[in-house]
């Protein structure tokens, strides 16, 4: 936004800095990246690569691990609509849904499977079943579309139940929503197809915006983990005694004898909330190489770090003492079945002592109740209470905490003596009681209580914020976690964090670190970030050429230009990869406002808004770009809509009021100004913006109130002192200035606005 003339009273300076903080936010869930800085190349041919074989080429060597593997989830992940693969009833029967009436029956015709129902135009239409996706607990169907998508269908078949039934989301708005069954949130090829079948090649032209999805296998086959299988084959059918000396036996990935940080990767790019940087190549490499796990982020995750949204397990087990110890999924599953070794406690007895753990003495339940079986013993119902997706599908949180009950009376997180079929029927403060009498009152300090104050904005969250990201006992993800939140906070401390996790050997750690000093000063960046330009990584590389292309081109040394640009050009190849999504459109849109080419920009953010109207991002940083331009009329058409759709997004009315101020409408501008103050109660500088417009509409006492908290909240503050003081002065309250001024320097002996005051009221 421009700057203006001040003027007393006056509005910030900082009035588009909660715009700039949402922008930020989105581009978390849709992290930027970089390729990977070319390495030496060795003289002499170049080897051919090994191609993808199948999994039927590996029967004849693997006839055990192949027949494990056959049937299981992975096997069925996706297949060809035929008698065998449907599980559902396609015996012309209809199914009305419970949410909008809409009536869908299914059919059989010609030997294919059908489905009639609400289509994208809004009316009835006649759709062909191609293929079935999963079989377990629902079984998911797949119909094609005309510019290669495959559309999930929102009706699916419970197994269990062997009935028809509605999957969420169910707030649908029509059929020009995101969420419809025909639009982008259930576009197979976007959405779900690079889990559920091997070596997909995604295919989509972000100009035509069509598809050509390729797999080399429908489900998800043995080279899905252990990679294009050809060279492998060429060795073993050679006779023992010819085959060469080769690593891992010529297999492109290695899956057996690894640590478990190496076994939990090869499962990670599909087991995890995440942003796919490209197709994914099976090939060993670094983890941010391929993707960017989702951190903790709020609305994804609990404070505490329980599952809230889908996170596929992940993000859920890196936080465990399991992982820490050097646990892996083999320990557990079988990686070619995917069954459990062993059933209920057994299997959490292969390595805790049963004579301690797996008694009444540890976790005080029966093992019948009131005469009825009860499974309160079981190890898995306090250590990993799960939440229902899809409707019916439930899914234990890997994280394999310590119940906390006390947590859910502090952070309003799940805790499992709560969870649904236990002591749902009860007060925390009862499970509290009990959970104390068994175990005394000792709590060991937990870091969701740093990250639920971070996620406030908590002034005082700061060290707490430090603390935890330069733990190195603490999982990774939550230090990151940590890092990421402490962007709200700049400050000499946290600046000096933020450089020290620059240089750690997580790459995540550094990845985030990169995206929180976006709001350190140009020259602070540009000492930080270029060295990153050649990190081994490319998340890492990439995320640092993005957060250089908002300074002037002239800042980067000579030598680094050639890596800059090679990684915005690999930023720009991984948005387009994703460009069927709004955010990646907005993230190139960002792209295009920092390098001054706006009215690029804007095509970005609107076909960003084309995508998803219900994505306020794009609409807050297009209204960023037309009130610099000077079209404030769009902008704030563009934040009404926001705001109207999003009324508990308290930073964007801040936002709105702020505009609206610099448009001269100060009484609407006062209503949602203070409609942000009362939603951001600990936020101190909406405080003190409500409280300058109310002096602009002659309210001086509602302003010394508003004044009185900014300064409150943020003691320090000079621009809140100054403000203040100058109020009281105007007002010939000169003991209440001078009282004020004093009463700042005895906390903050170095306070310049205070000592100003003082002489000046002295002279």
């Amino acid at each position: 936004m421009k700057n203006r003339e001040a003027t007393k009273p006056a509005l910030s300076t900082h009035n588009w800095e909660w715009i700039a903080l949402i922008a930020s936010i989105v581009v978390l869930l849709s992290p930027v990246l970089y390729l990977l800085k070319a390495g030496t190349m060795e003289t002499g041919p170049i080897p051919d690569p090994a191609v993808f074989t199948g999994s039927e080429s590996c029967k004849k060597c693997h006839e055990g691990a192949y027949g494990k593997w056959r049937g299981s989830h992975h096997d069925l992940a996706m297949d060809v609509a035929t008698e065998t693969s449907v599980l559902g009833d396609f015996n012309n029967v209809s199914f009305t849904d419970p949410h909008n009436s809409v009536v869908s029956r299914f059919y059989r015709k010609d030997g294919k499977f059908y489905v009639e129902t609400e289509g994208p135009d809004g009316r009835p239409g006649e759709f062909e079943i191609a293929y079935t996706f999963g079989v377990y607990p629902l079984q998911q169907y797949l119909v094609p579309f005309p510019d290669g998508r495959l559309q999930c269908l929102n009706i699916a078949w419970d197994v269990k139940k062997k009935s028809w039934y509605r999957l969420p989301p169910y707030d649908v708005k029509g059929p020009d929503d995101w969420l419809h069954w025909t639009r982008g949130a259930q576009t197979w090829n976007a959405m779900c197809a690079e889990c559920h079948s091997t070596h997909l090649t995604k295919g989509y032209n972000p100009d035509r915006e069509d598809y050509h999805t390729t797999w080399s296998e429908i489900d998800v086959g043995c080279e899905a983990c252990h990679g294009p299988g050809s060279k492998h084959i060429e060795w073993a059918d050679r006779p023992p005694l010819a085959r060469s000396q080769t690593n891992n036996y010529a297999l492109t990935v290695r899956a057996g004898n690894i640590d478990t940080a190496d076994q939990i990767k090869l499962c990670a790019p599909c087991h995890s909330r995440r942003f796919q940087l490209g197709d994914n190549p099976h090939k060993e490499g670094k983890l941010l190489d391929v993707m960017v796990p989702q951190l903790l982020s709020e609305g994804i995750y609990y404070p505490d770090g329980q599952i809230l949204e889908e996170v596929y397990v992940y993000g859920s087990f890196v936080q465990s003492k399991m992982y820490q110890r050097g646990v892996r999924c083999s320990d557990c599953h079988d990686v070619h079945s995917l069954k459990l070794h062993k059933e209920k406690n057994n299997l959490c007895t292969q390595c805790h002592r049963a004579e301690l753990y797996d008694t009444k003495d540890h976790h005080f339940h029966k093992k019948m109740h009131n005469g009825k079986p009860s499974e309160g013993y079981l190890c898995v119902k306090c250590h990993m209470p799960g939440r229902t997706y899809m409707g019916i599908d439930y899914r234990p949180d890997h994280s394999l905490r310590v119940p906390r009950p006390d947590l859910s009376e502090k952070l309003d997180v799940p805790n499992a003596c709560s969870a649904r079929g236990c002591h749902d029927d009860k007060p925390v403060s009862w499970n509290v009681e009990h959970y104390t009498k068994w175990y005394g009152e000792t709590r060991k300090p937990h870091y969701g209580s740093v990250i639920a104050a971070g996620r406030a904005r908590v002034p005082e969250a700061e060290p707490g914020l430090i603390r935890l990201a330069e733990d190195p006992l603490l999982p990774a993800i939550v230090r990151a976690t940590a890092l990421e939140l402490l962007r709200s906070y700049p400050s000499p401390q946290s600046h000096a964090t933020l450089a020290r996790a620059l240089e750690d050997d997580d790459a995540l750690l550094r990845y985030t670190a990169i995206r929180s000093l976006e709001y350190f000063d140009a020259d602070t960046r540009l000492k930080r970030i270029s060295p990153k330009l050649y990190d081994p990584v490319k998340a890492v590389r990439m995320e640092a050429a993005v957060m250089l292309s908002g300074l002037p081109p002239d800042k980067l040394r000579r030598d680094d230009r050639e890596a800059f640009h090679k990684g915005l050009d690999e930023f720009r190849q991984a948005m387009l990869y994703n460009a069927d999504f709004a955010p990646q459109r907005f993230n190139l849109g960002n792209l295009a406002a920092n390098l001054g080419k706006d009215q690029e920009a804007i095509k970005y953010y609107q076909k960003s808004i084309a995508i998803d109207d219900q994505f306020y991002p794009a609409k807050v940083n297009l209204a960023m770009l037309y009130n610099r331009q000077g079209n404030n009329s769009e902008a704030e058409g563009l934040l009404r809509e926001v705001v109207k759709q999003n009324p508990e997004l308290y930073e964007i009315a801040y936002s709105l009021g702020l505009l609206l101020a610099e448009m001269k409408k100060y009484k609407d501008a006062e209503v949602l100004l203070a409609k942000a103050a009362a939603g951001m109660p600990k936020y101190g500088r909406v405080h003190y913006n409500h409280g300058q417009l109310l002096l602009i509409l002659g309210q001086p006492q509602k302003a010394q109130d508003a004044l009185e908290t900014a300064l409150a909240l943020e003691p320090q503050n000079q621009d809140f002192f100054v403000a203040l003081a100058d109020f009281y002065l105007r007002r010939r309250q000169p003991d209440r200035a001078r009282s004020l001024a004093e009463n700042t320097i005895r906390r903050f002996p170095d306070h310049r606005a205070a000592k100003e005051v003082l002489k000046y009221m002295g002279n």
